[in-house]
């Protein structure tokens, strides 16, 4: 049994490793805003949509739009797929009133809980097929409507009631039928568990004698014999112990992946619910397959950024189909690194199979995503800034591949500016030679002029806007690098304006 809700042929592997640069995203991206908005306080909840967002750089157009078709149908039925989820985490829940621990290693032991634990698992797959009936004409979505054919054909009346029979003999009431054989030395083989004889009615006991049958008595002290005799029937019991231990586990499983599949569920609904609250629009990106260079959207917006702020921000407007390297220059604090943040955000979105924060957004599948931003000095003084943003660079590099995305955000500006103007322009000729995409924040003016001589025909210019008044409108203009980014504006900020000479 599967539940197929992330990928149309397989099951979420929680278990599988994350991409190398999975803590580097996170941090030049914040992406711990956007887990906690999809987990709210739940543990399970952030796991999932933390490693859902990272590993969705290995998911194909077919994975996307398999969970595009079930969000829509999460997004429509809000109430019903919290309902089903409290019903998955009921039934793992449950398991641990079943759990003895260390005694789990004697047959006997493991027969009886698990017939508990299965008599409780079919009473709760009961419930699940219930709610299949109930809701299964109301979802549209392909994946949905085959989880609950599933139910339904699988777990009918018929079948529930032969599970509960069968569980109602394996609880032994009136003793264990064991036959077996004699072998070398008079020791007992061929251990075969039996079904008990059926109970005749209570007329035919009363008017019909039994057969003579022939048995033994233990004494209550003997506590050797009683030994023996609970290893004779550990024996007997010990391969349907084992193969019903074994079906818990399976439907166990079944109801562990239908939680994690259906956490992603809720962890979107979470999401939407508090991007809905901020204001925000958003809704499912069109994708194409990478090199495809693809990139335009209306009113693209940090969504990490919505999330903190708790209302809507700016959003910008960008057509940059057609170009792999787009070089966003412009006055300080004026929305650039907000837009590389959302770009980025919006492309693991997209890939997730999640709606993007945006009011229409079309990009292209990447092979993988990095990031190089810029850090703090070394506070253990092992290396210059210099030499570390080199050696990030290149472990960037040996990783890297046709087909993905690299940020960068203020790269090389810890040295002087010729020498990190041409470090830079190497690496953009390197990298787009390579097929891959880069966005890239720069105030090296000597860099962005030269790639602009260049006349490039897959590159953009984007600069932050300054109004006259020296406020920033926070979007971003189509238009090349200036030779000032308006640090004067900031330093009006923090100690007043510059008193004109007389």
């Amino acid at each position: 049994m599967k539940a197929l809700l992330m990928h149309p042929d397989r099951d979420f592997d929680r278990e599988q490793p994350l991409p190398k640069q999975a803590d580097t995203l996170a941090q030049d991206l914040e992406l711990k805003t956007l887990w906690s908005a999809m987990a709210g306080d739940d543990p399970f909840l952030l796991d999932v949509a933390r490693k859902a967002t990272l590993l969705s750089l290995g998911n194909d157009a077919a994975t996307v739009r398999h969970r595009q078709q079930v969000l829509a149908d999460v997004l429509a039925h809000p109430a019903e797929v919290r309902e089903l989820y409290a019903l998955a985490v009921e039934a793992i829940e449950g398991r641990k009133k079943f759990w003895f621990g260390i005694f789990m290693r004697y047959p006997a032991t493991v027969l009886h809980s698990s017939v508990e634990l299965l008599q409780f698992l079919v009473g709760m797959l009961r419930r699940l097929r219930g709610f299949a009936q109930q809701h299964a004409g109301a979802f549209e979505s392909p994946a949905f409507r085959a989880l609950f054919a599933m139910l339904q054909a699988e777990f009918d009346d018929t079948y529930i009631a032969s599970l509960r029979h069968h569980l109602e003999l394996l609880k032994f009431d009136h003793g264990v039928l064991i036959s077996a054989a004699l072998g070398r030395g008079n020791e007992g083989v061929d251990y075969v568990l039996r079904l008990p004889h059926p109970k005749p009615p209570l007329w035919q006991r009363l008017l019909q004698r039994s057969p003579p049958q022939y048995g033994l008595r233990l004494h209550e002290r003997d506590e050797a014999g009683a030994r023996f005799l609970g290893e004779l029937q550990d024996r007997g019991i010990n391969l349907v112990a084992n193969a019903l231990a074994q079906s818990c586990d399976h439907v166990l499983s079944f109801f562990t992946m239908l939680r994690t599949e259906l956490a992603f569920c809720v962890g979107c609904l979470n999401l939407h619910e508090k991007l809905a609250a901020a204001g925000a629009a958003h809704g499912f990106p069109q994708m194409a397959e990478p090199g495809a260079l693809r990139l335009r959207c209306t009113g693209l917006r940090d969504a990490c950024l919505v999330l903190q702020m708790g209302r809507g921000v700016v959003g910008n407007t960008v057509d940059a189909d057609g170009r792999g390297l787009v070089v966003i220059t412009g006055a300080n604090q004026g929305g650039k690194s907000s837009f590389l943040r959302a770009v980025g955000v919006a492309q693991l979105m997209m890939q997730a199979g999640l709606f993007v924060c945006a009011e229409a957004f079309a990009g292209e599948r990447c092979t993988g995503l990095f990031s190089h931003y810029k850090r703090e000095e070394d506070a253990t003084l092992t290396s210059g800034k210099f030499d570390e943003e080199l050696a990030r660079l290149s472990e960037i590099a040996d990783h890297i591949r046709a087909g993905a995305l690299l940020l960068s955000n203020e790269s090389f500006a810890s040295t002087n500016e010729r020498e990190g103007s041409e470090i830079a322009r190497q690496t953009v000729h390197a990298l787009r030679e390579r097929g891959i995409k880069v966005f890239m924040v720069t105030h090296l003016v000597d860099f962005a002029s030269r790639i602009a001589a260049e006349h490039r025909a897959d590159a953009l210019f984007l600069r932050a806007e300054r109004r006259d008044d020296g406020s920033r409108s926070f979007k971003l203009v189509v238009g090349e690098a200036l030779t000032t980014s308006f640090g004067e504006d900031l330093y009006a900020q923090v100690f007043g304006a510059v008193a004109e000479p007389a």
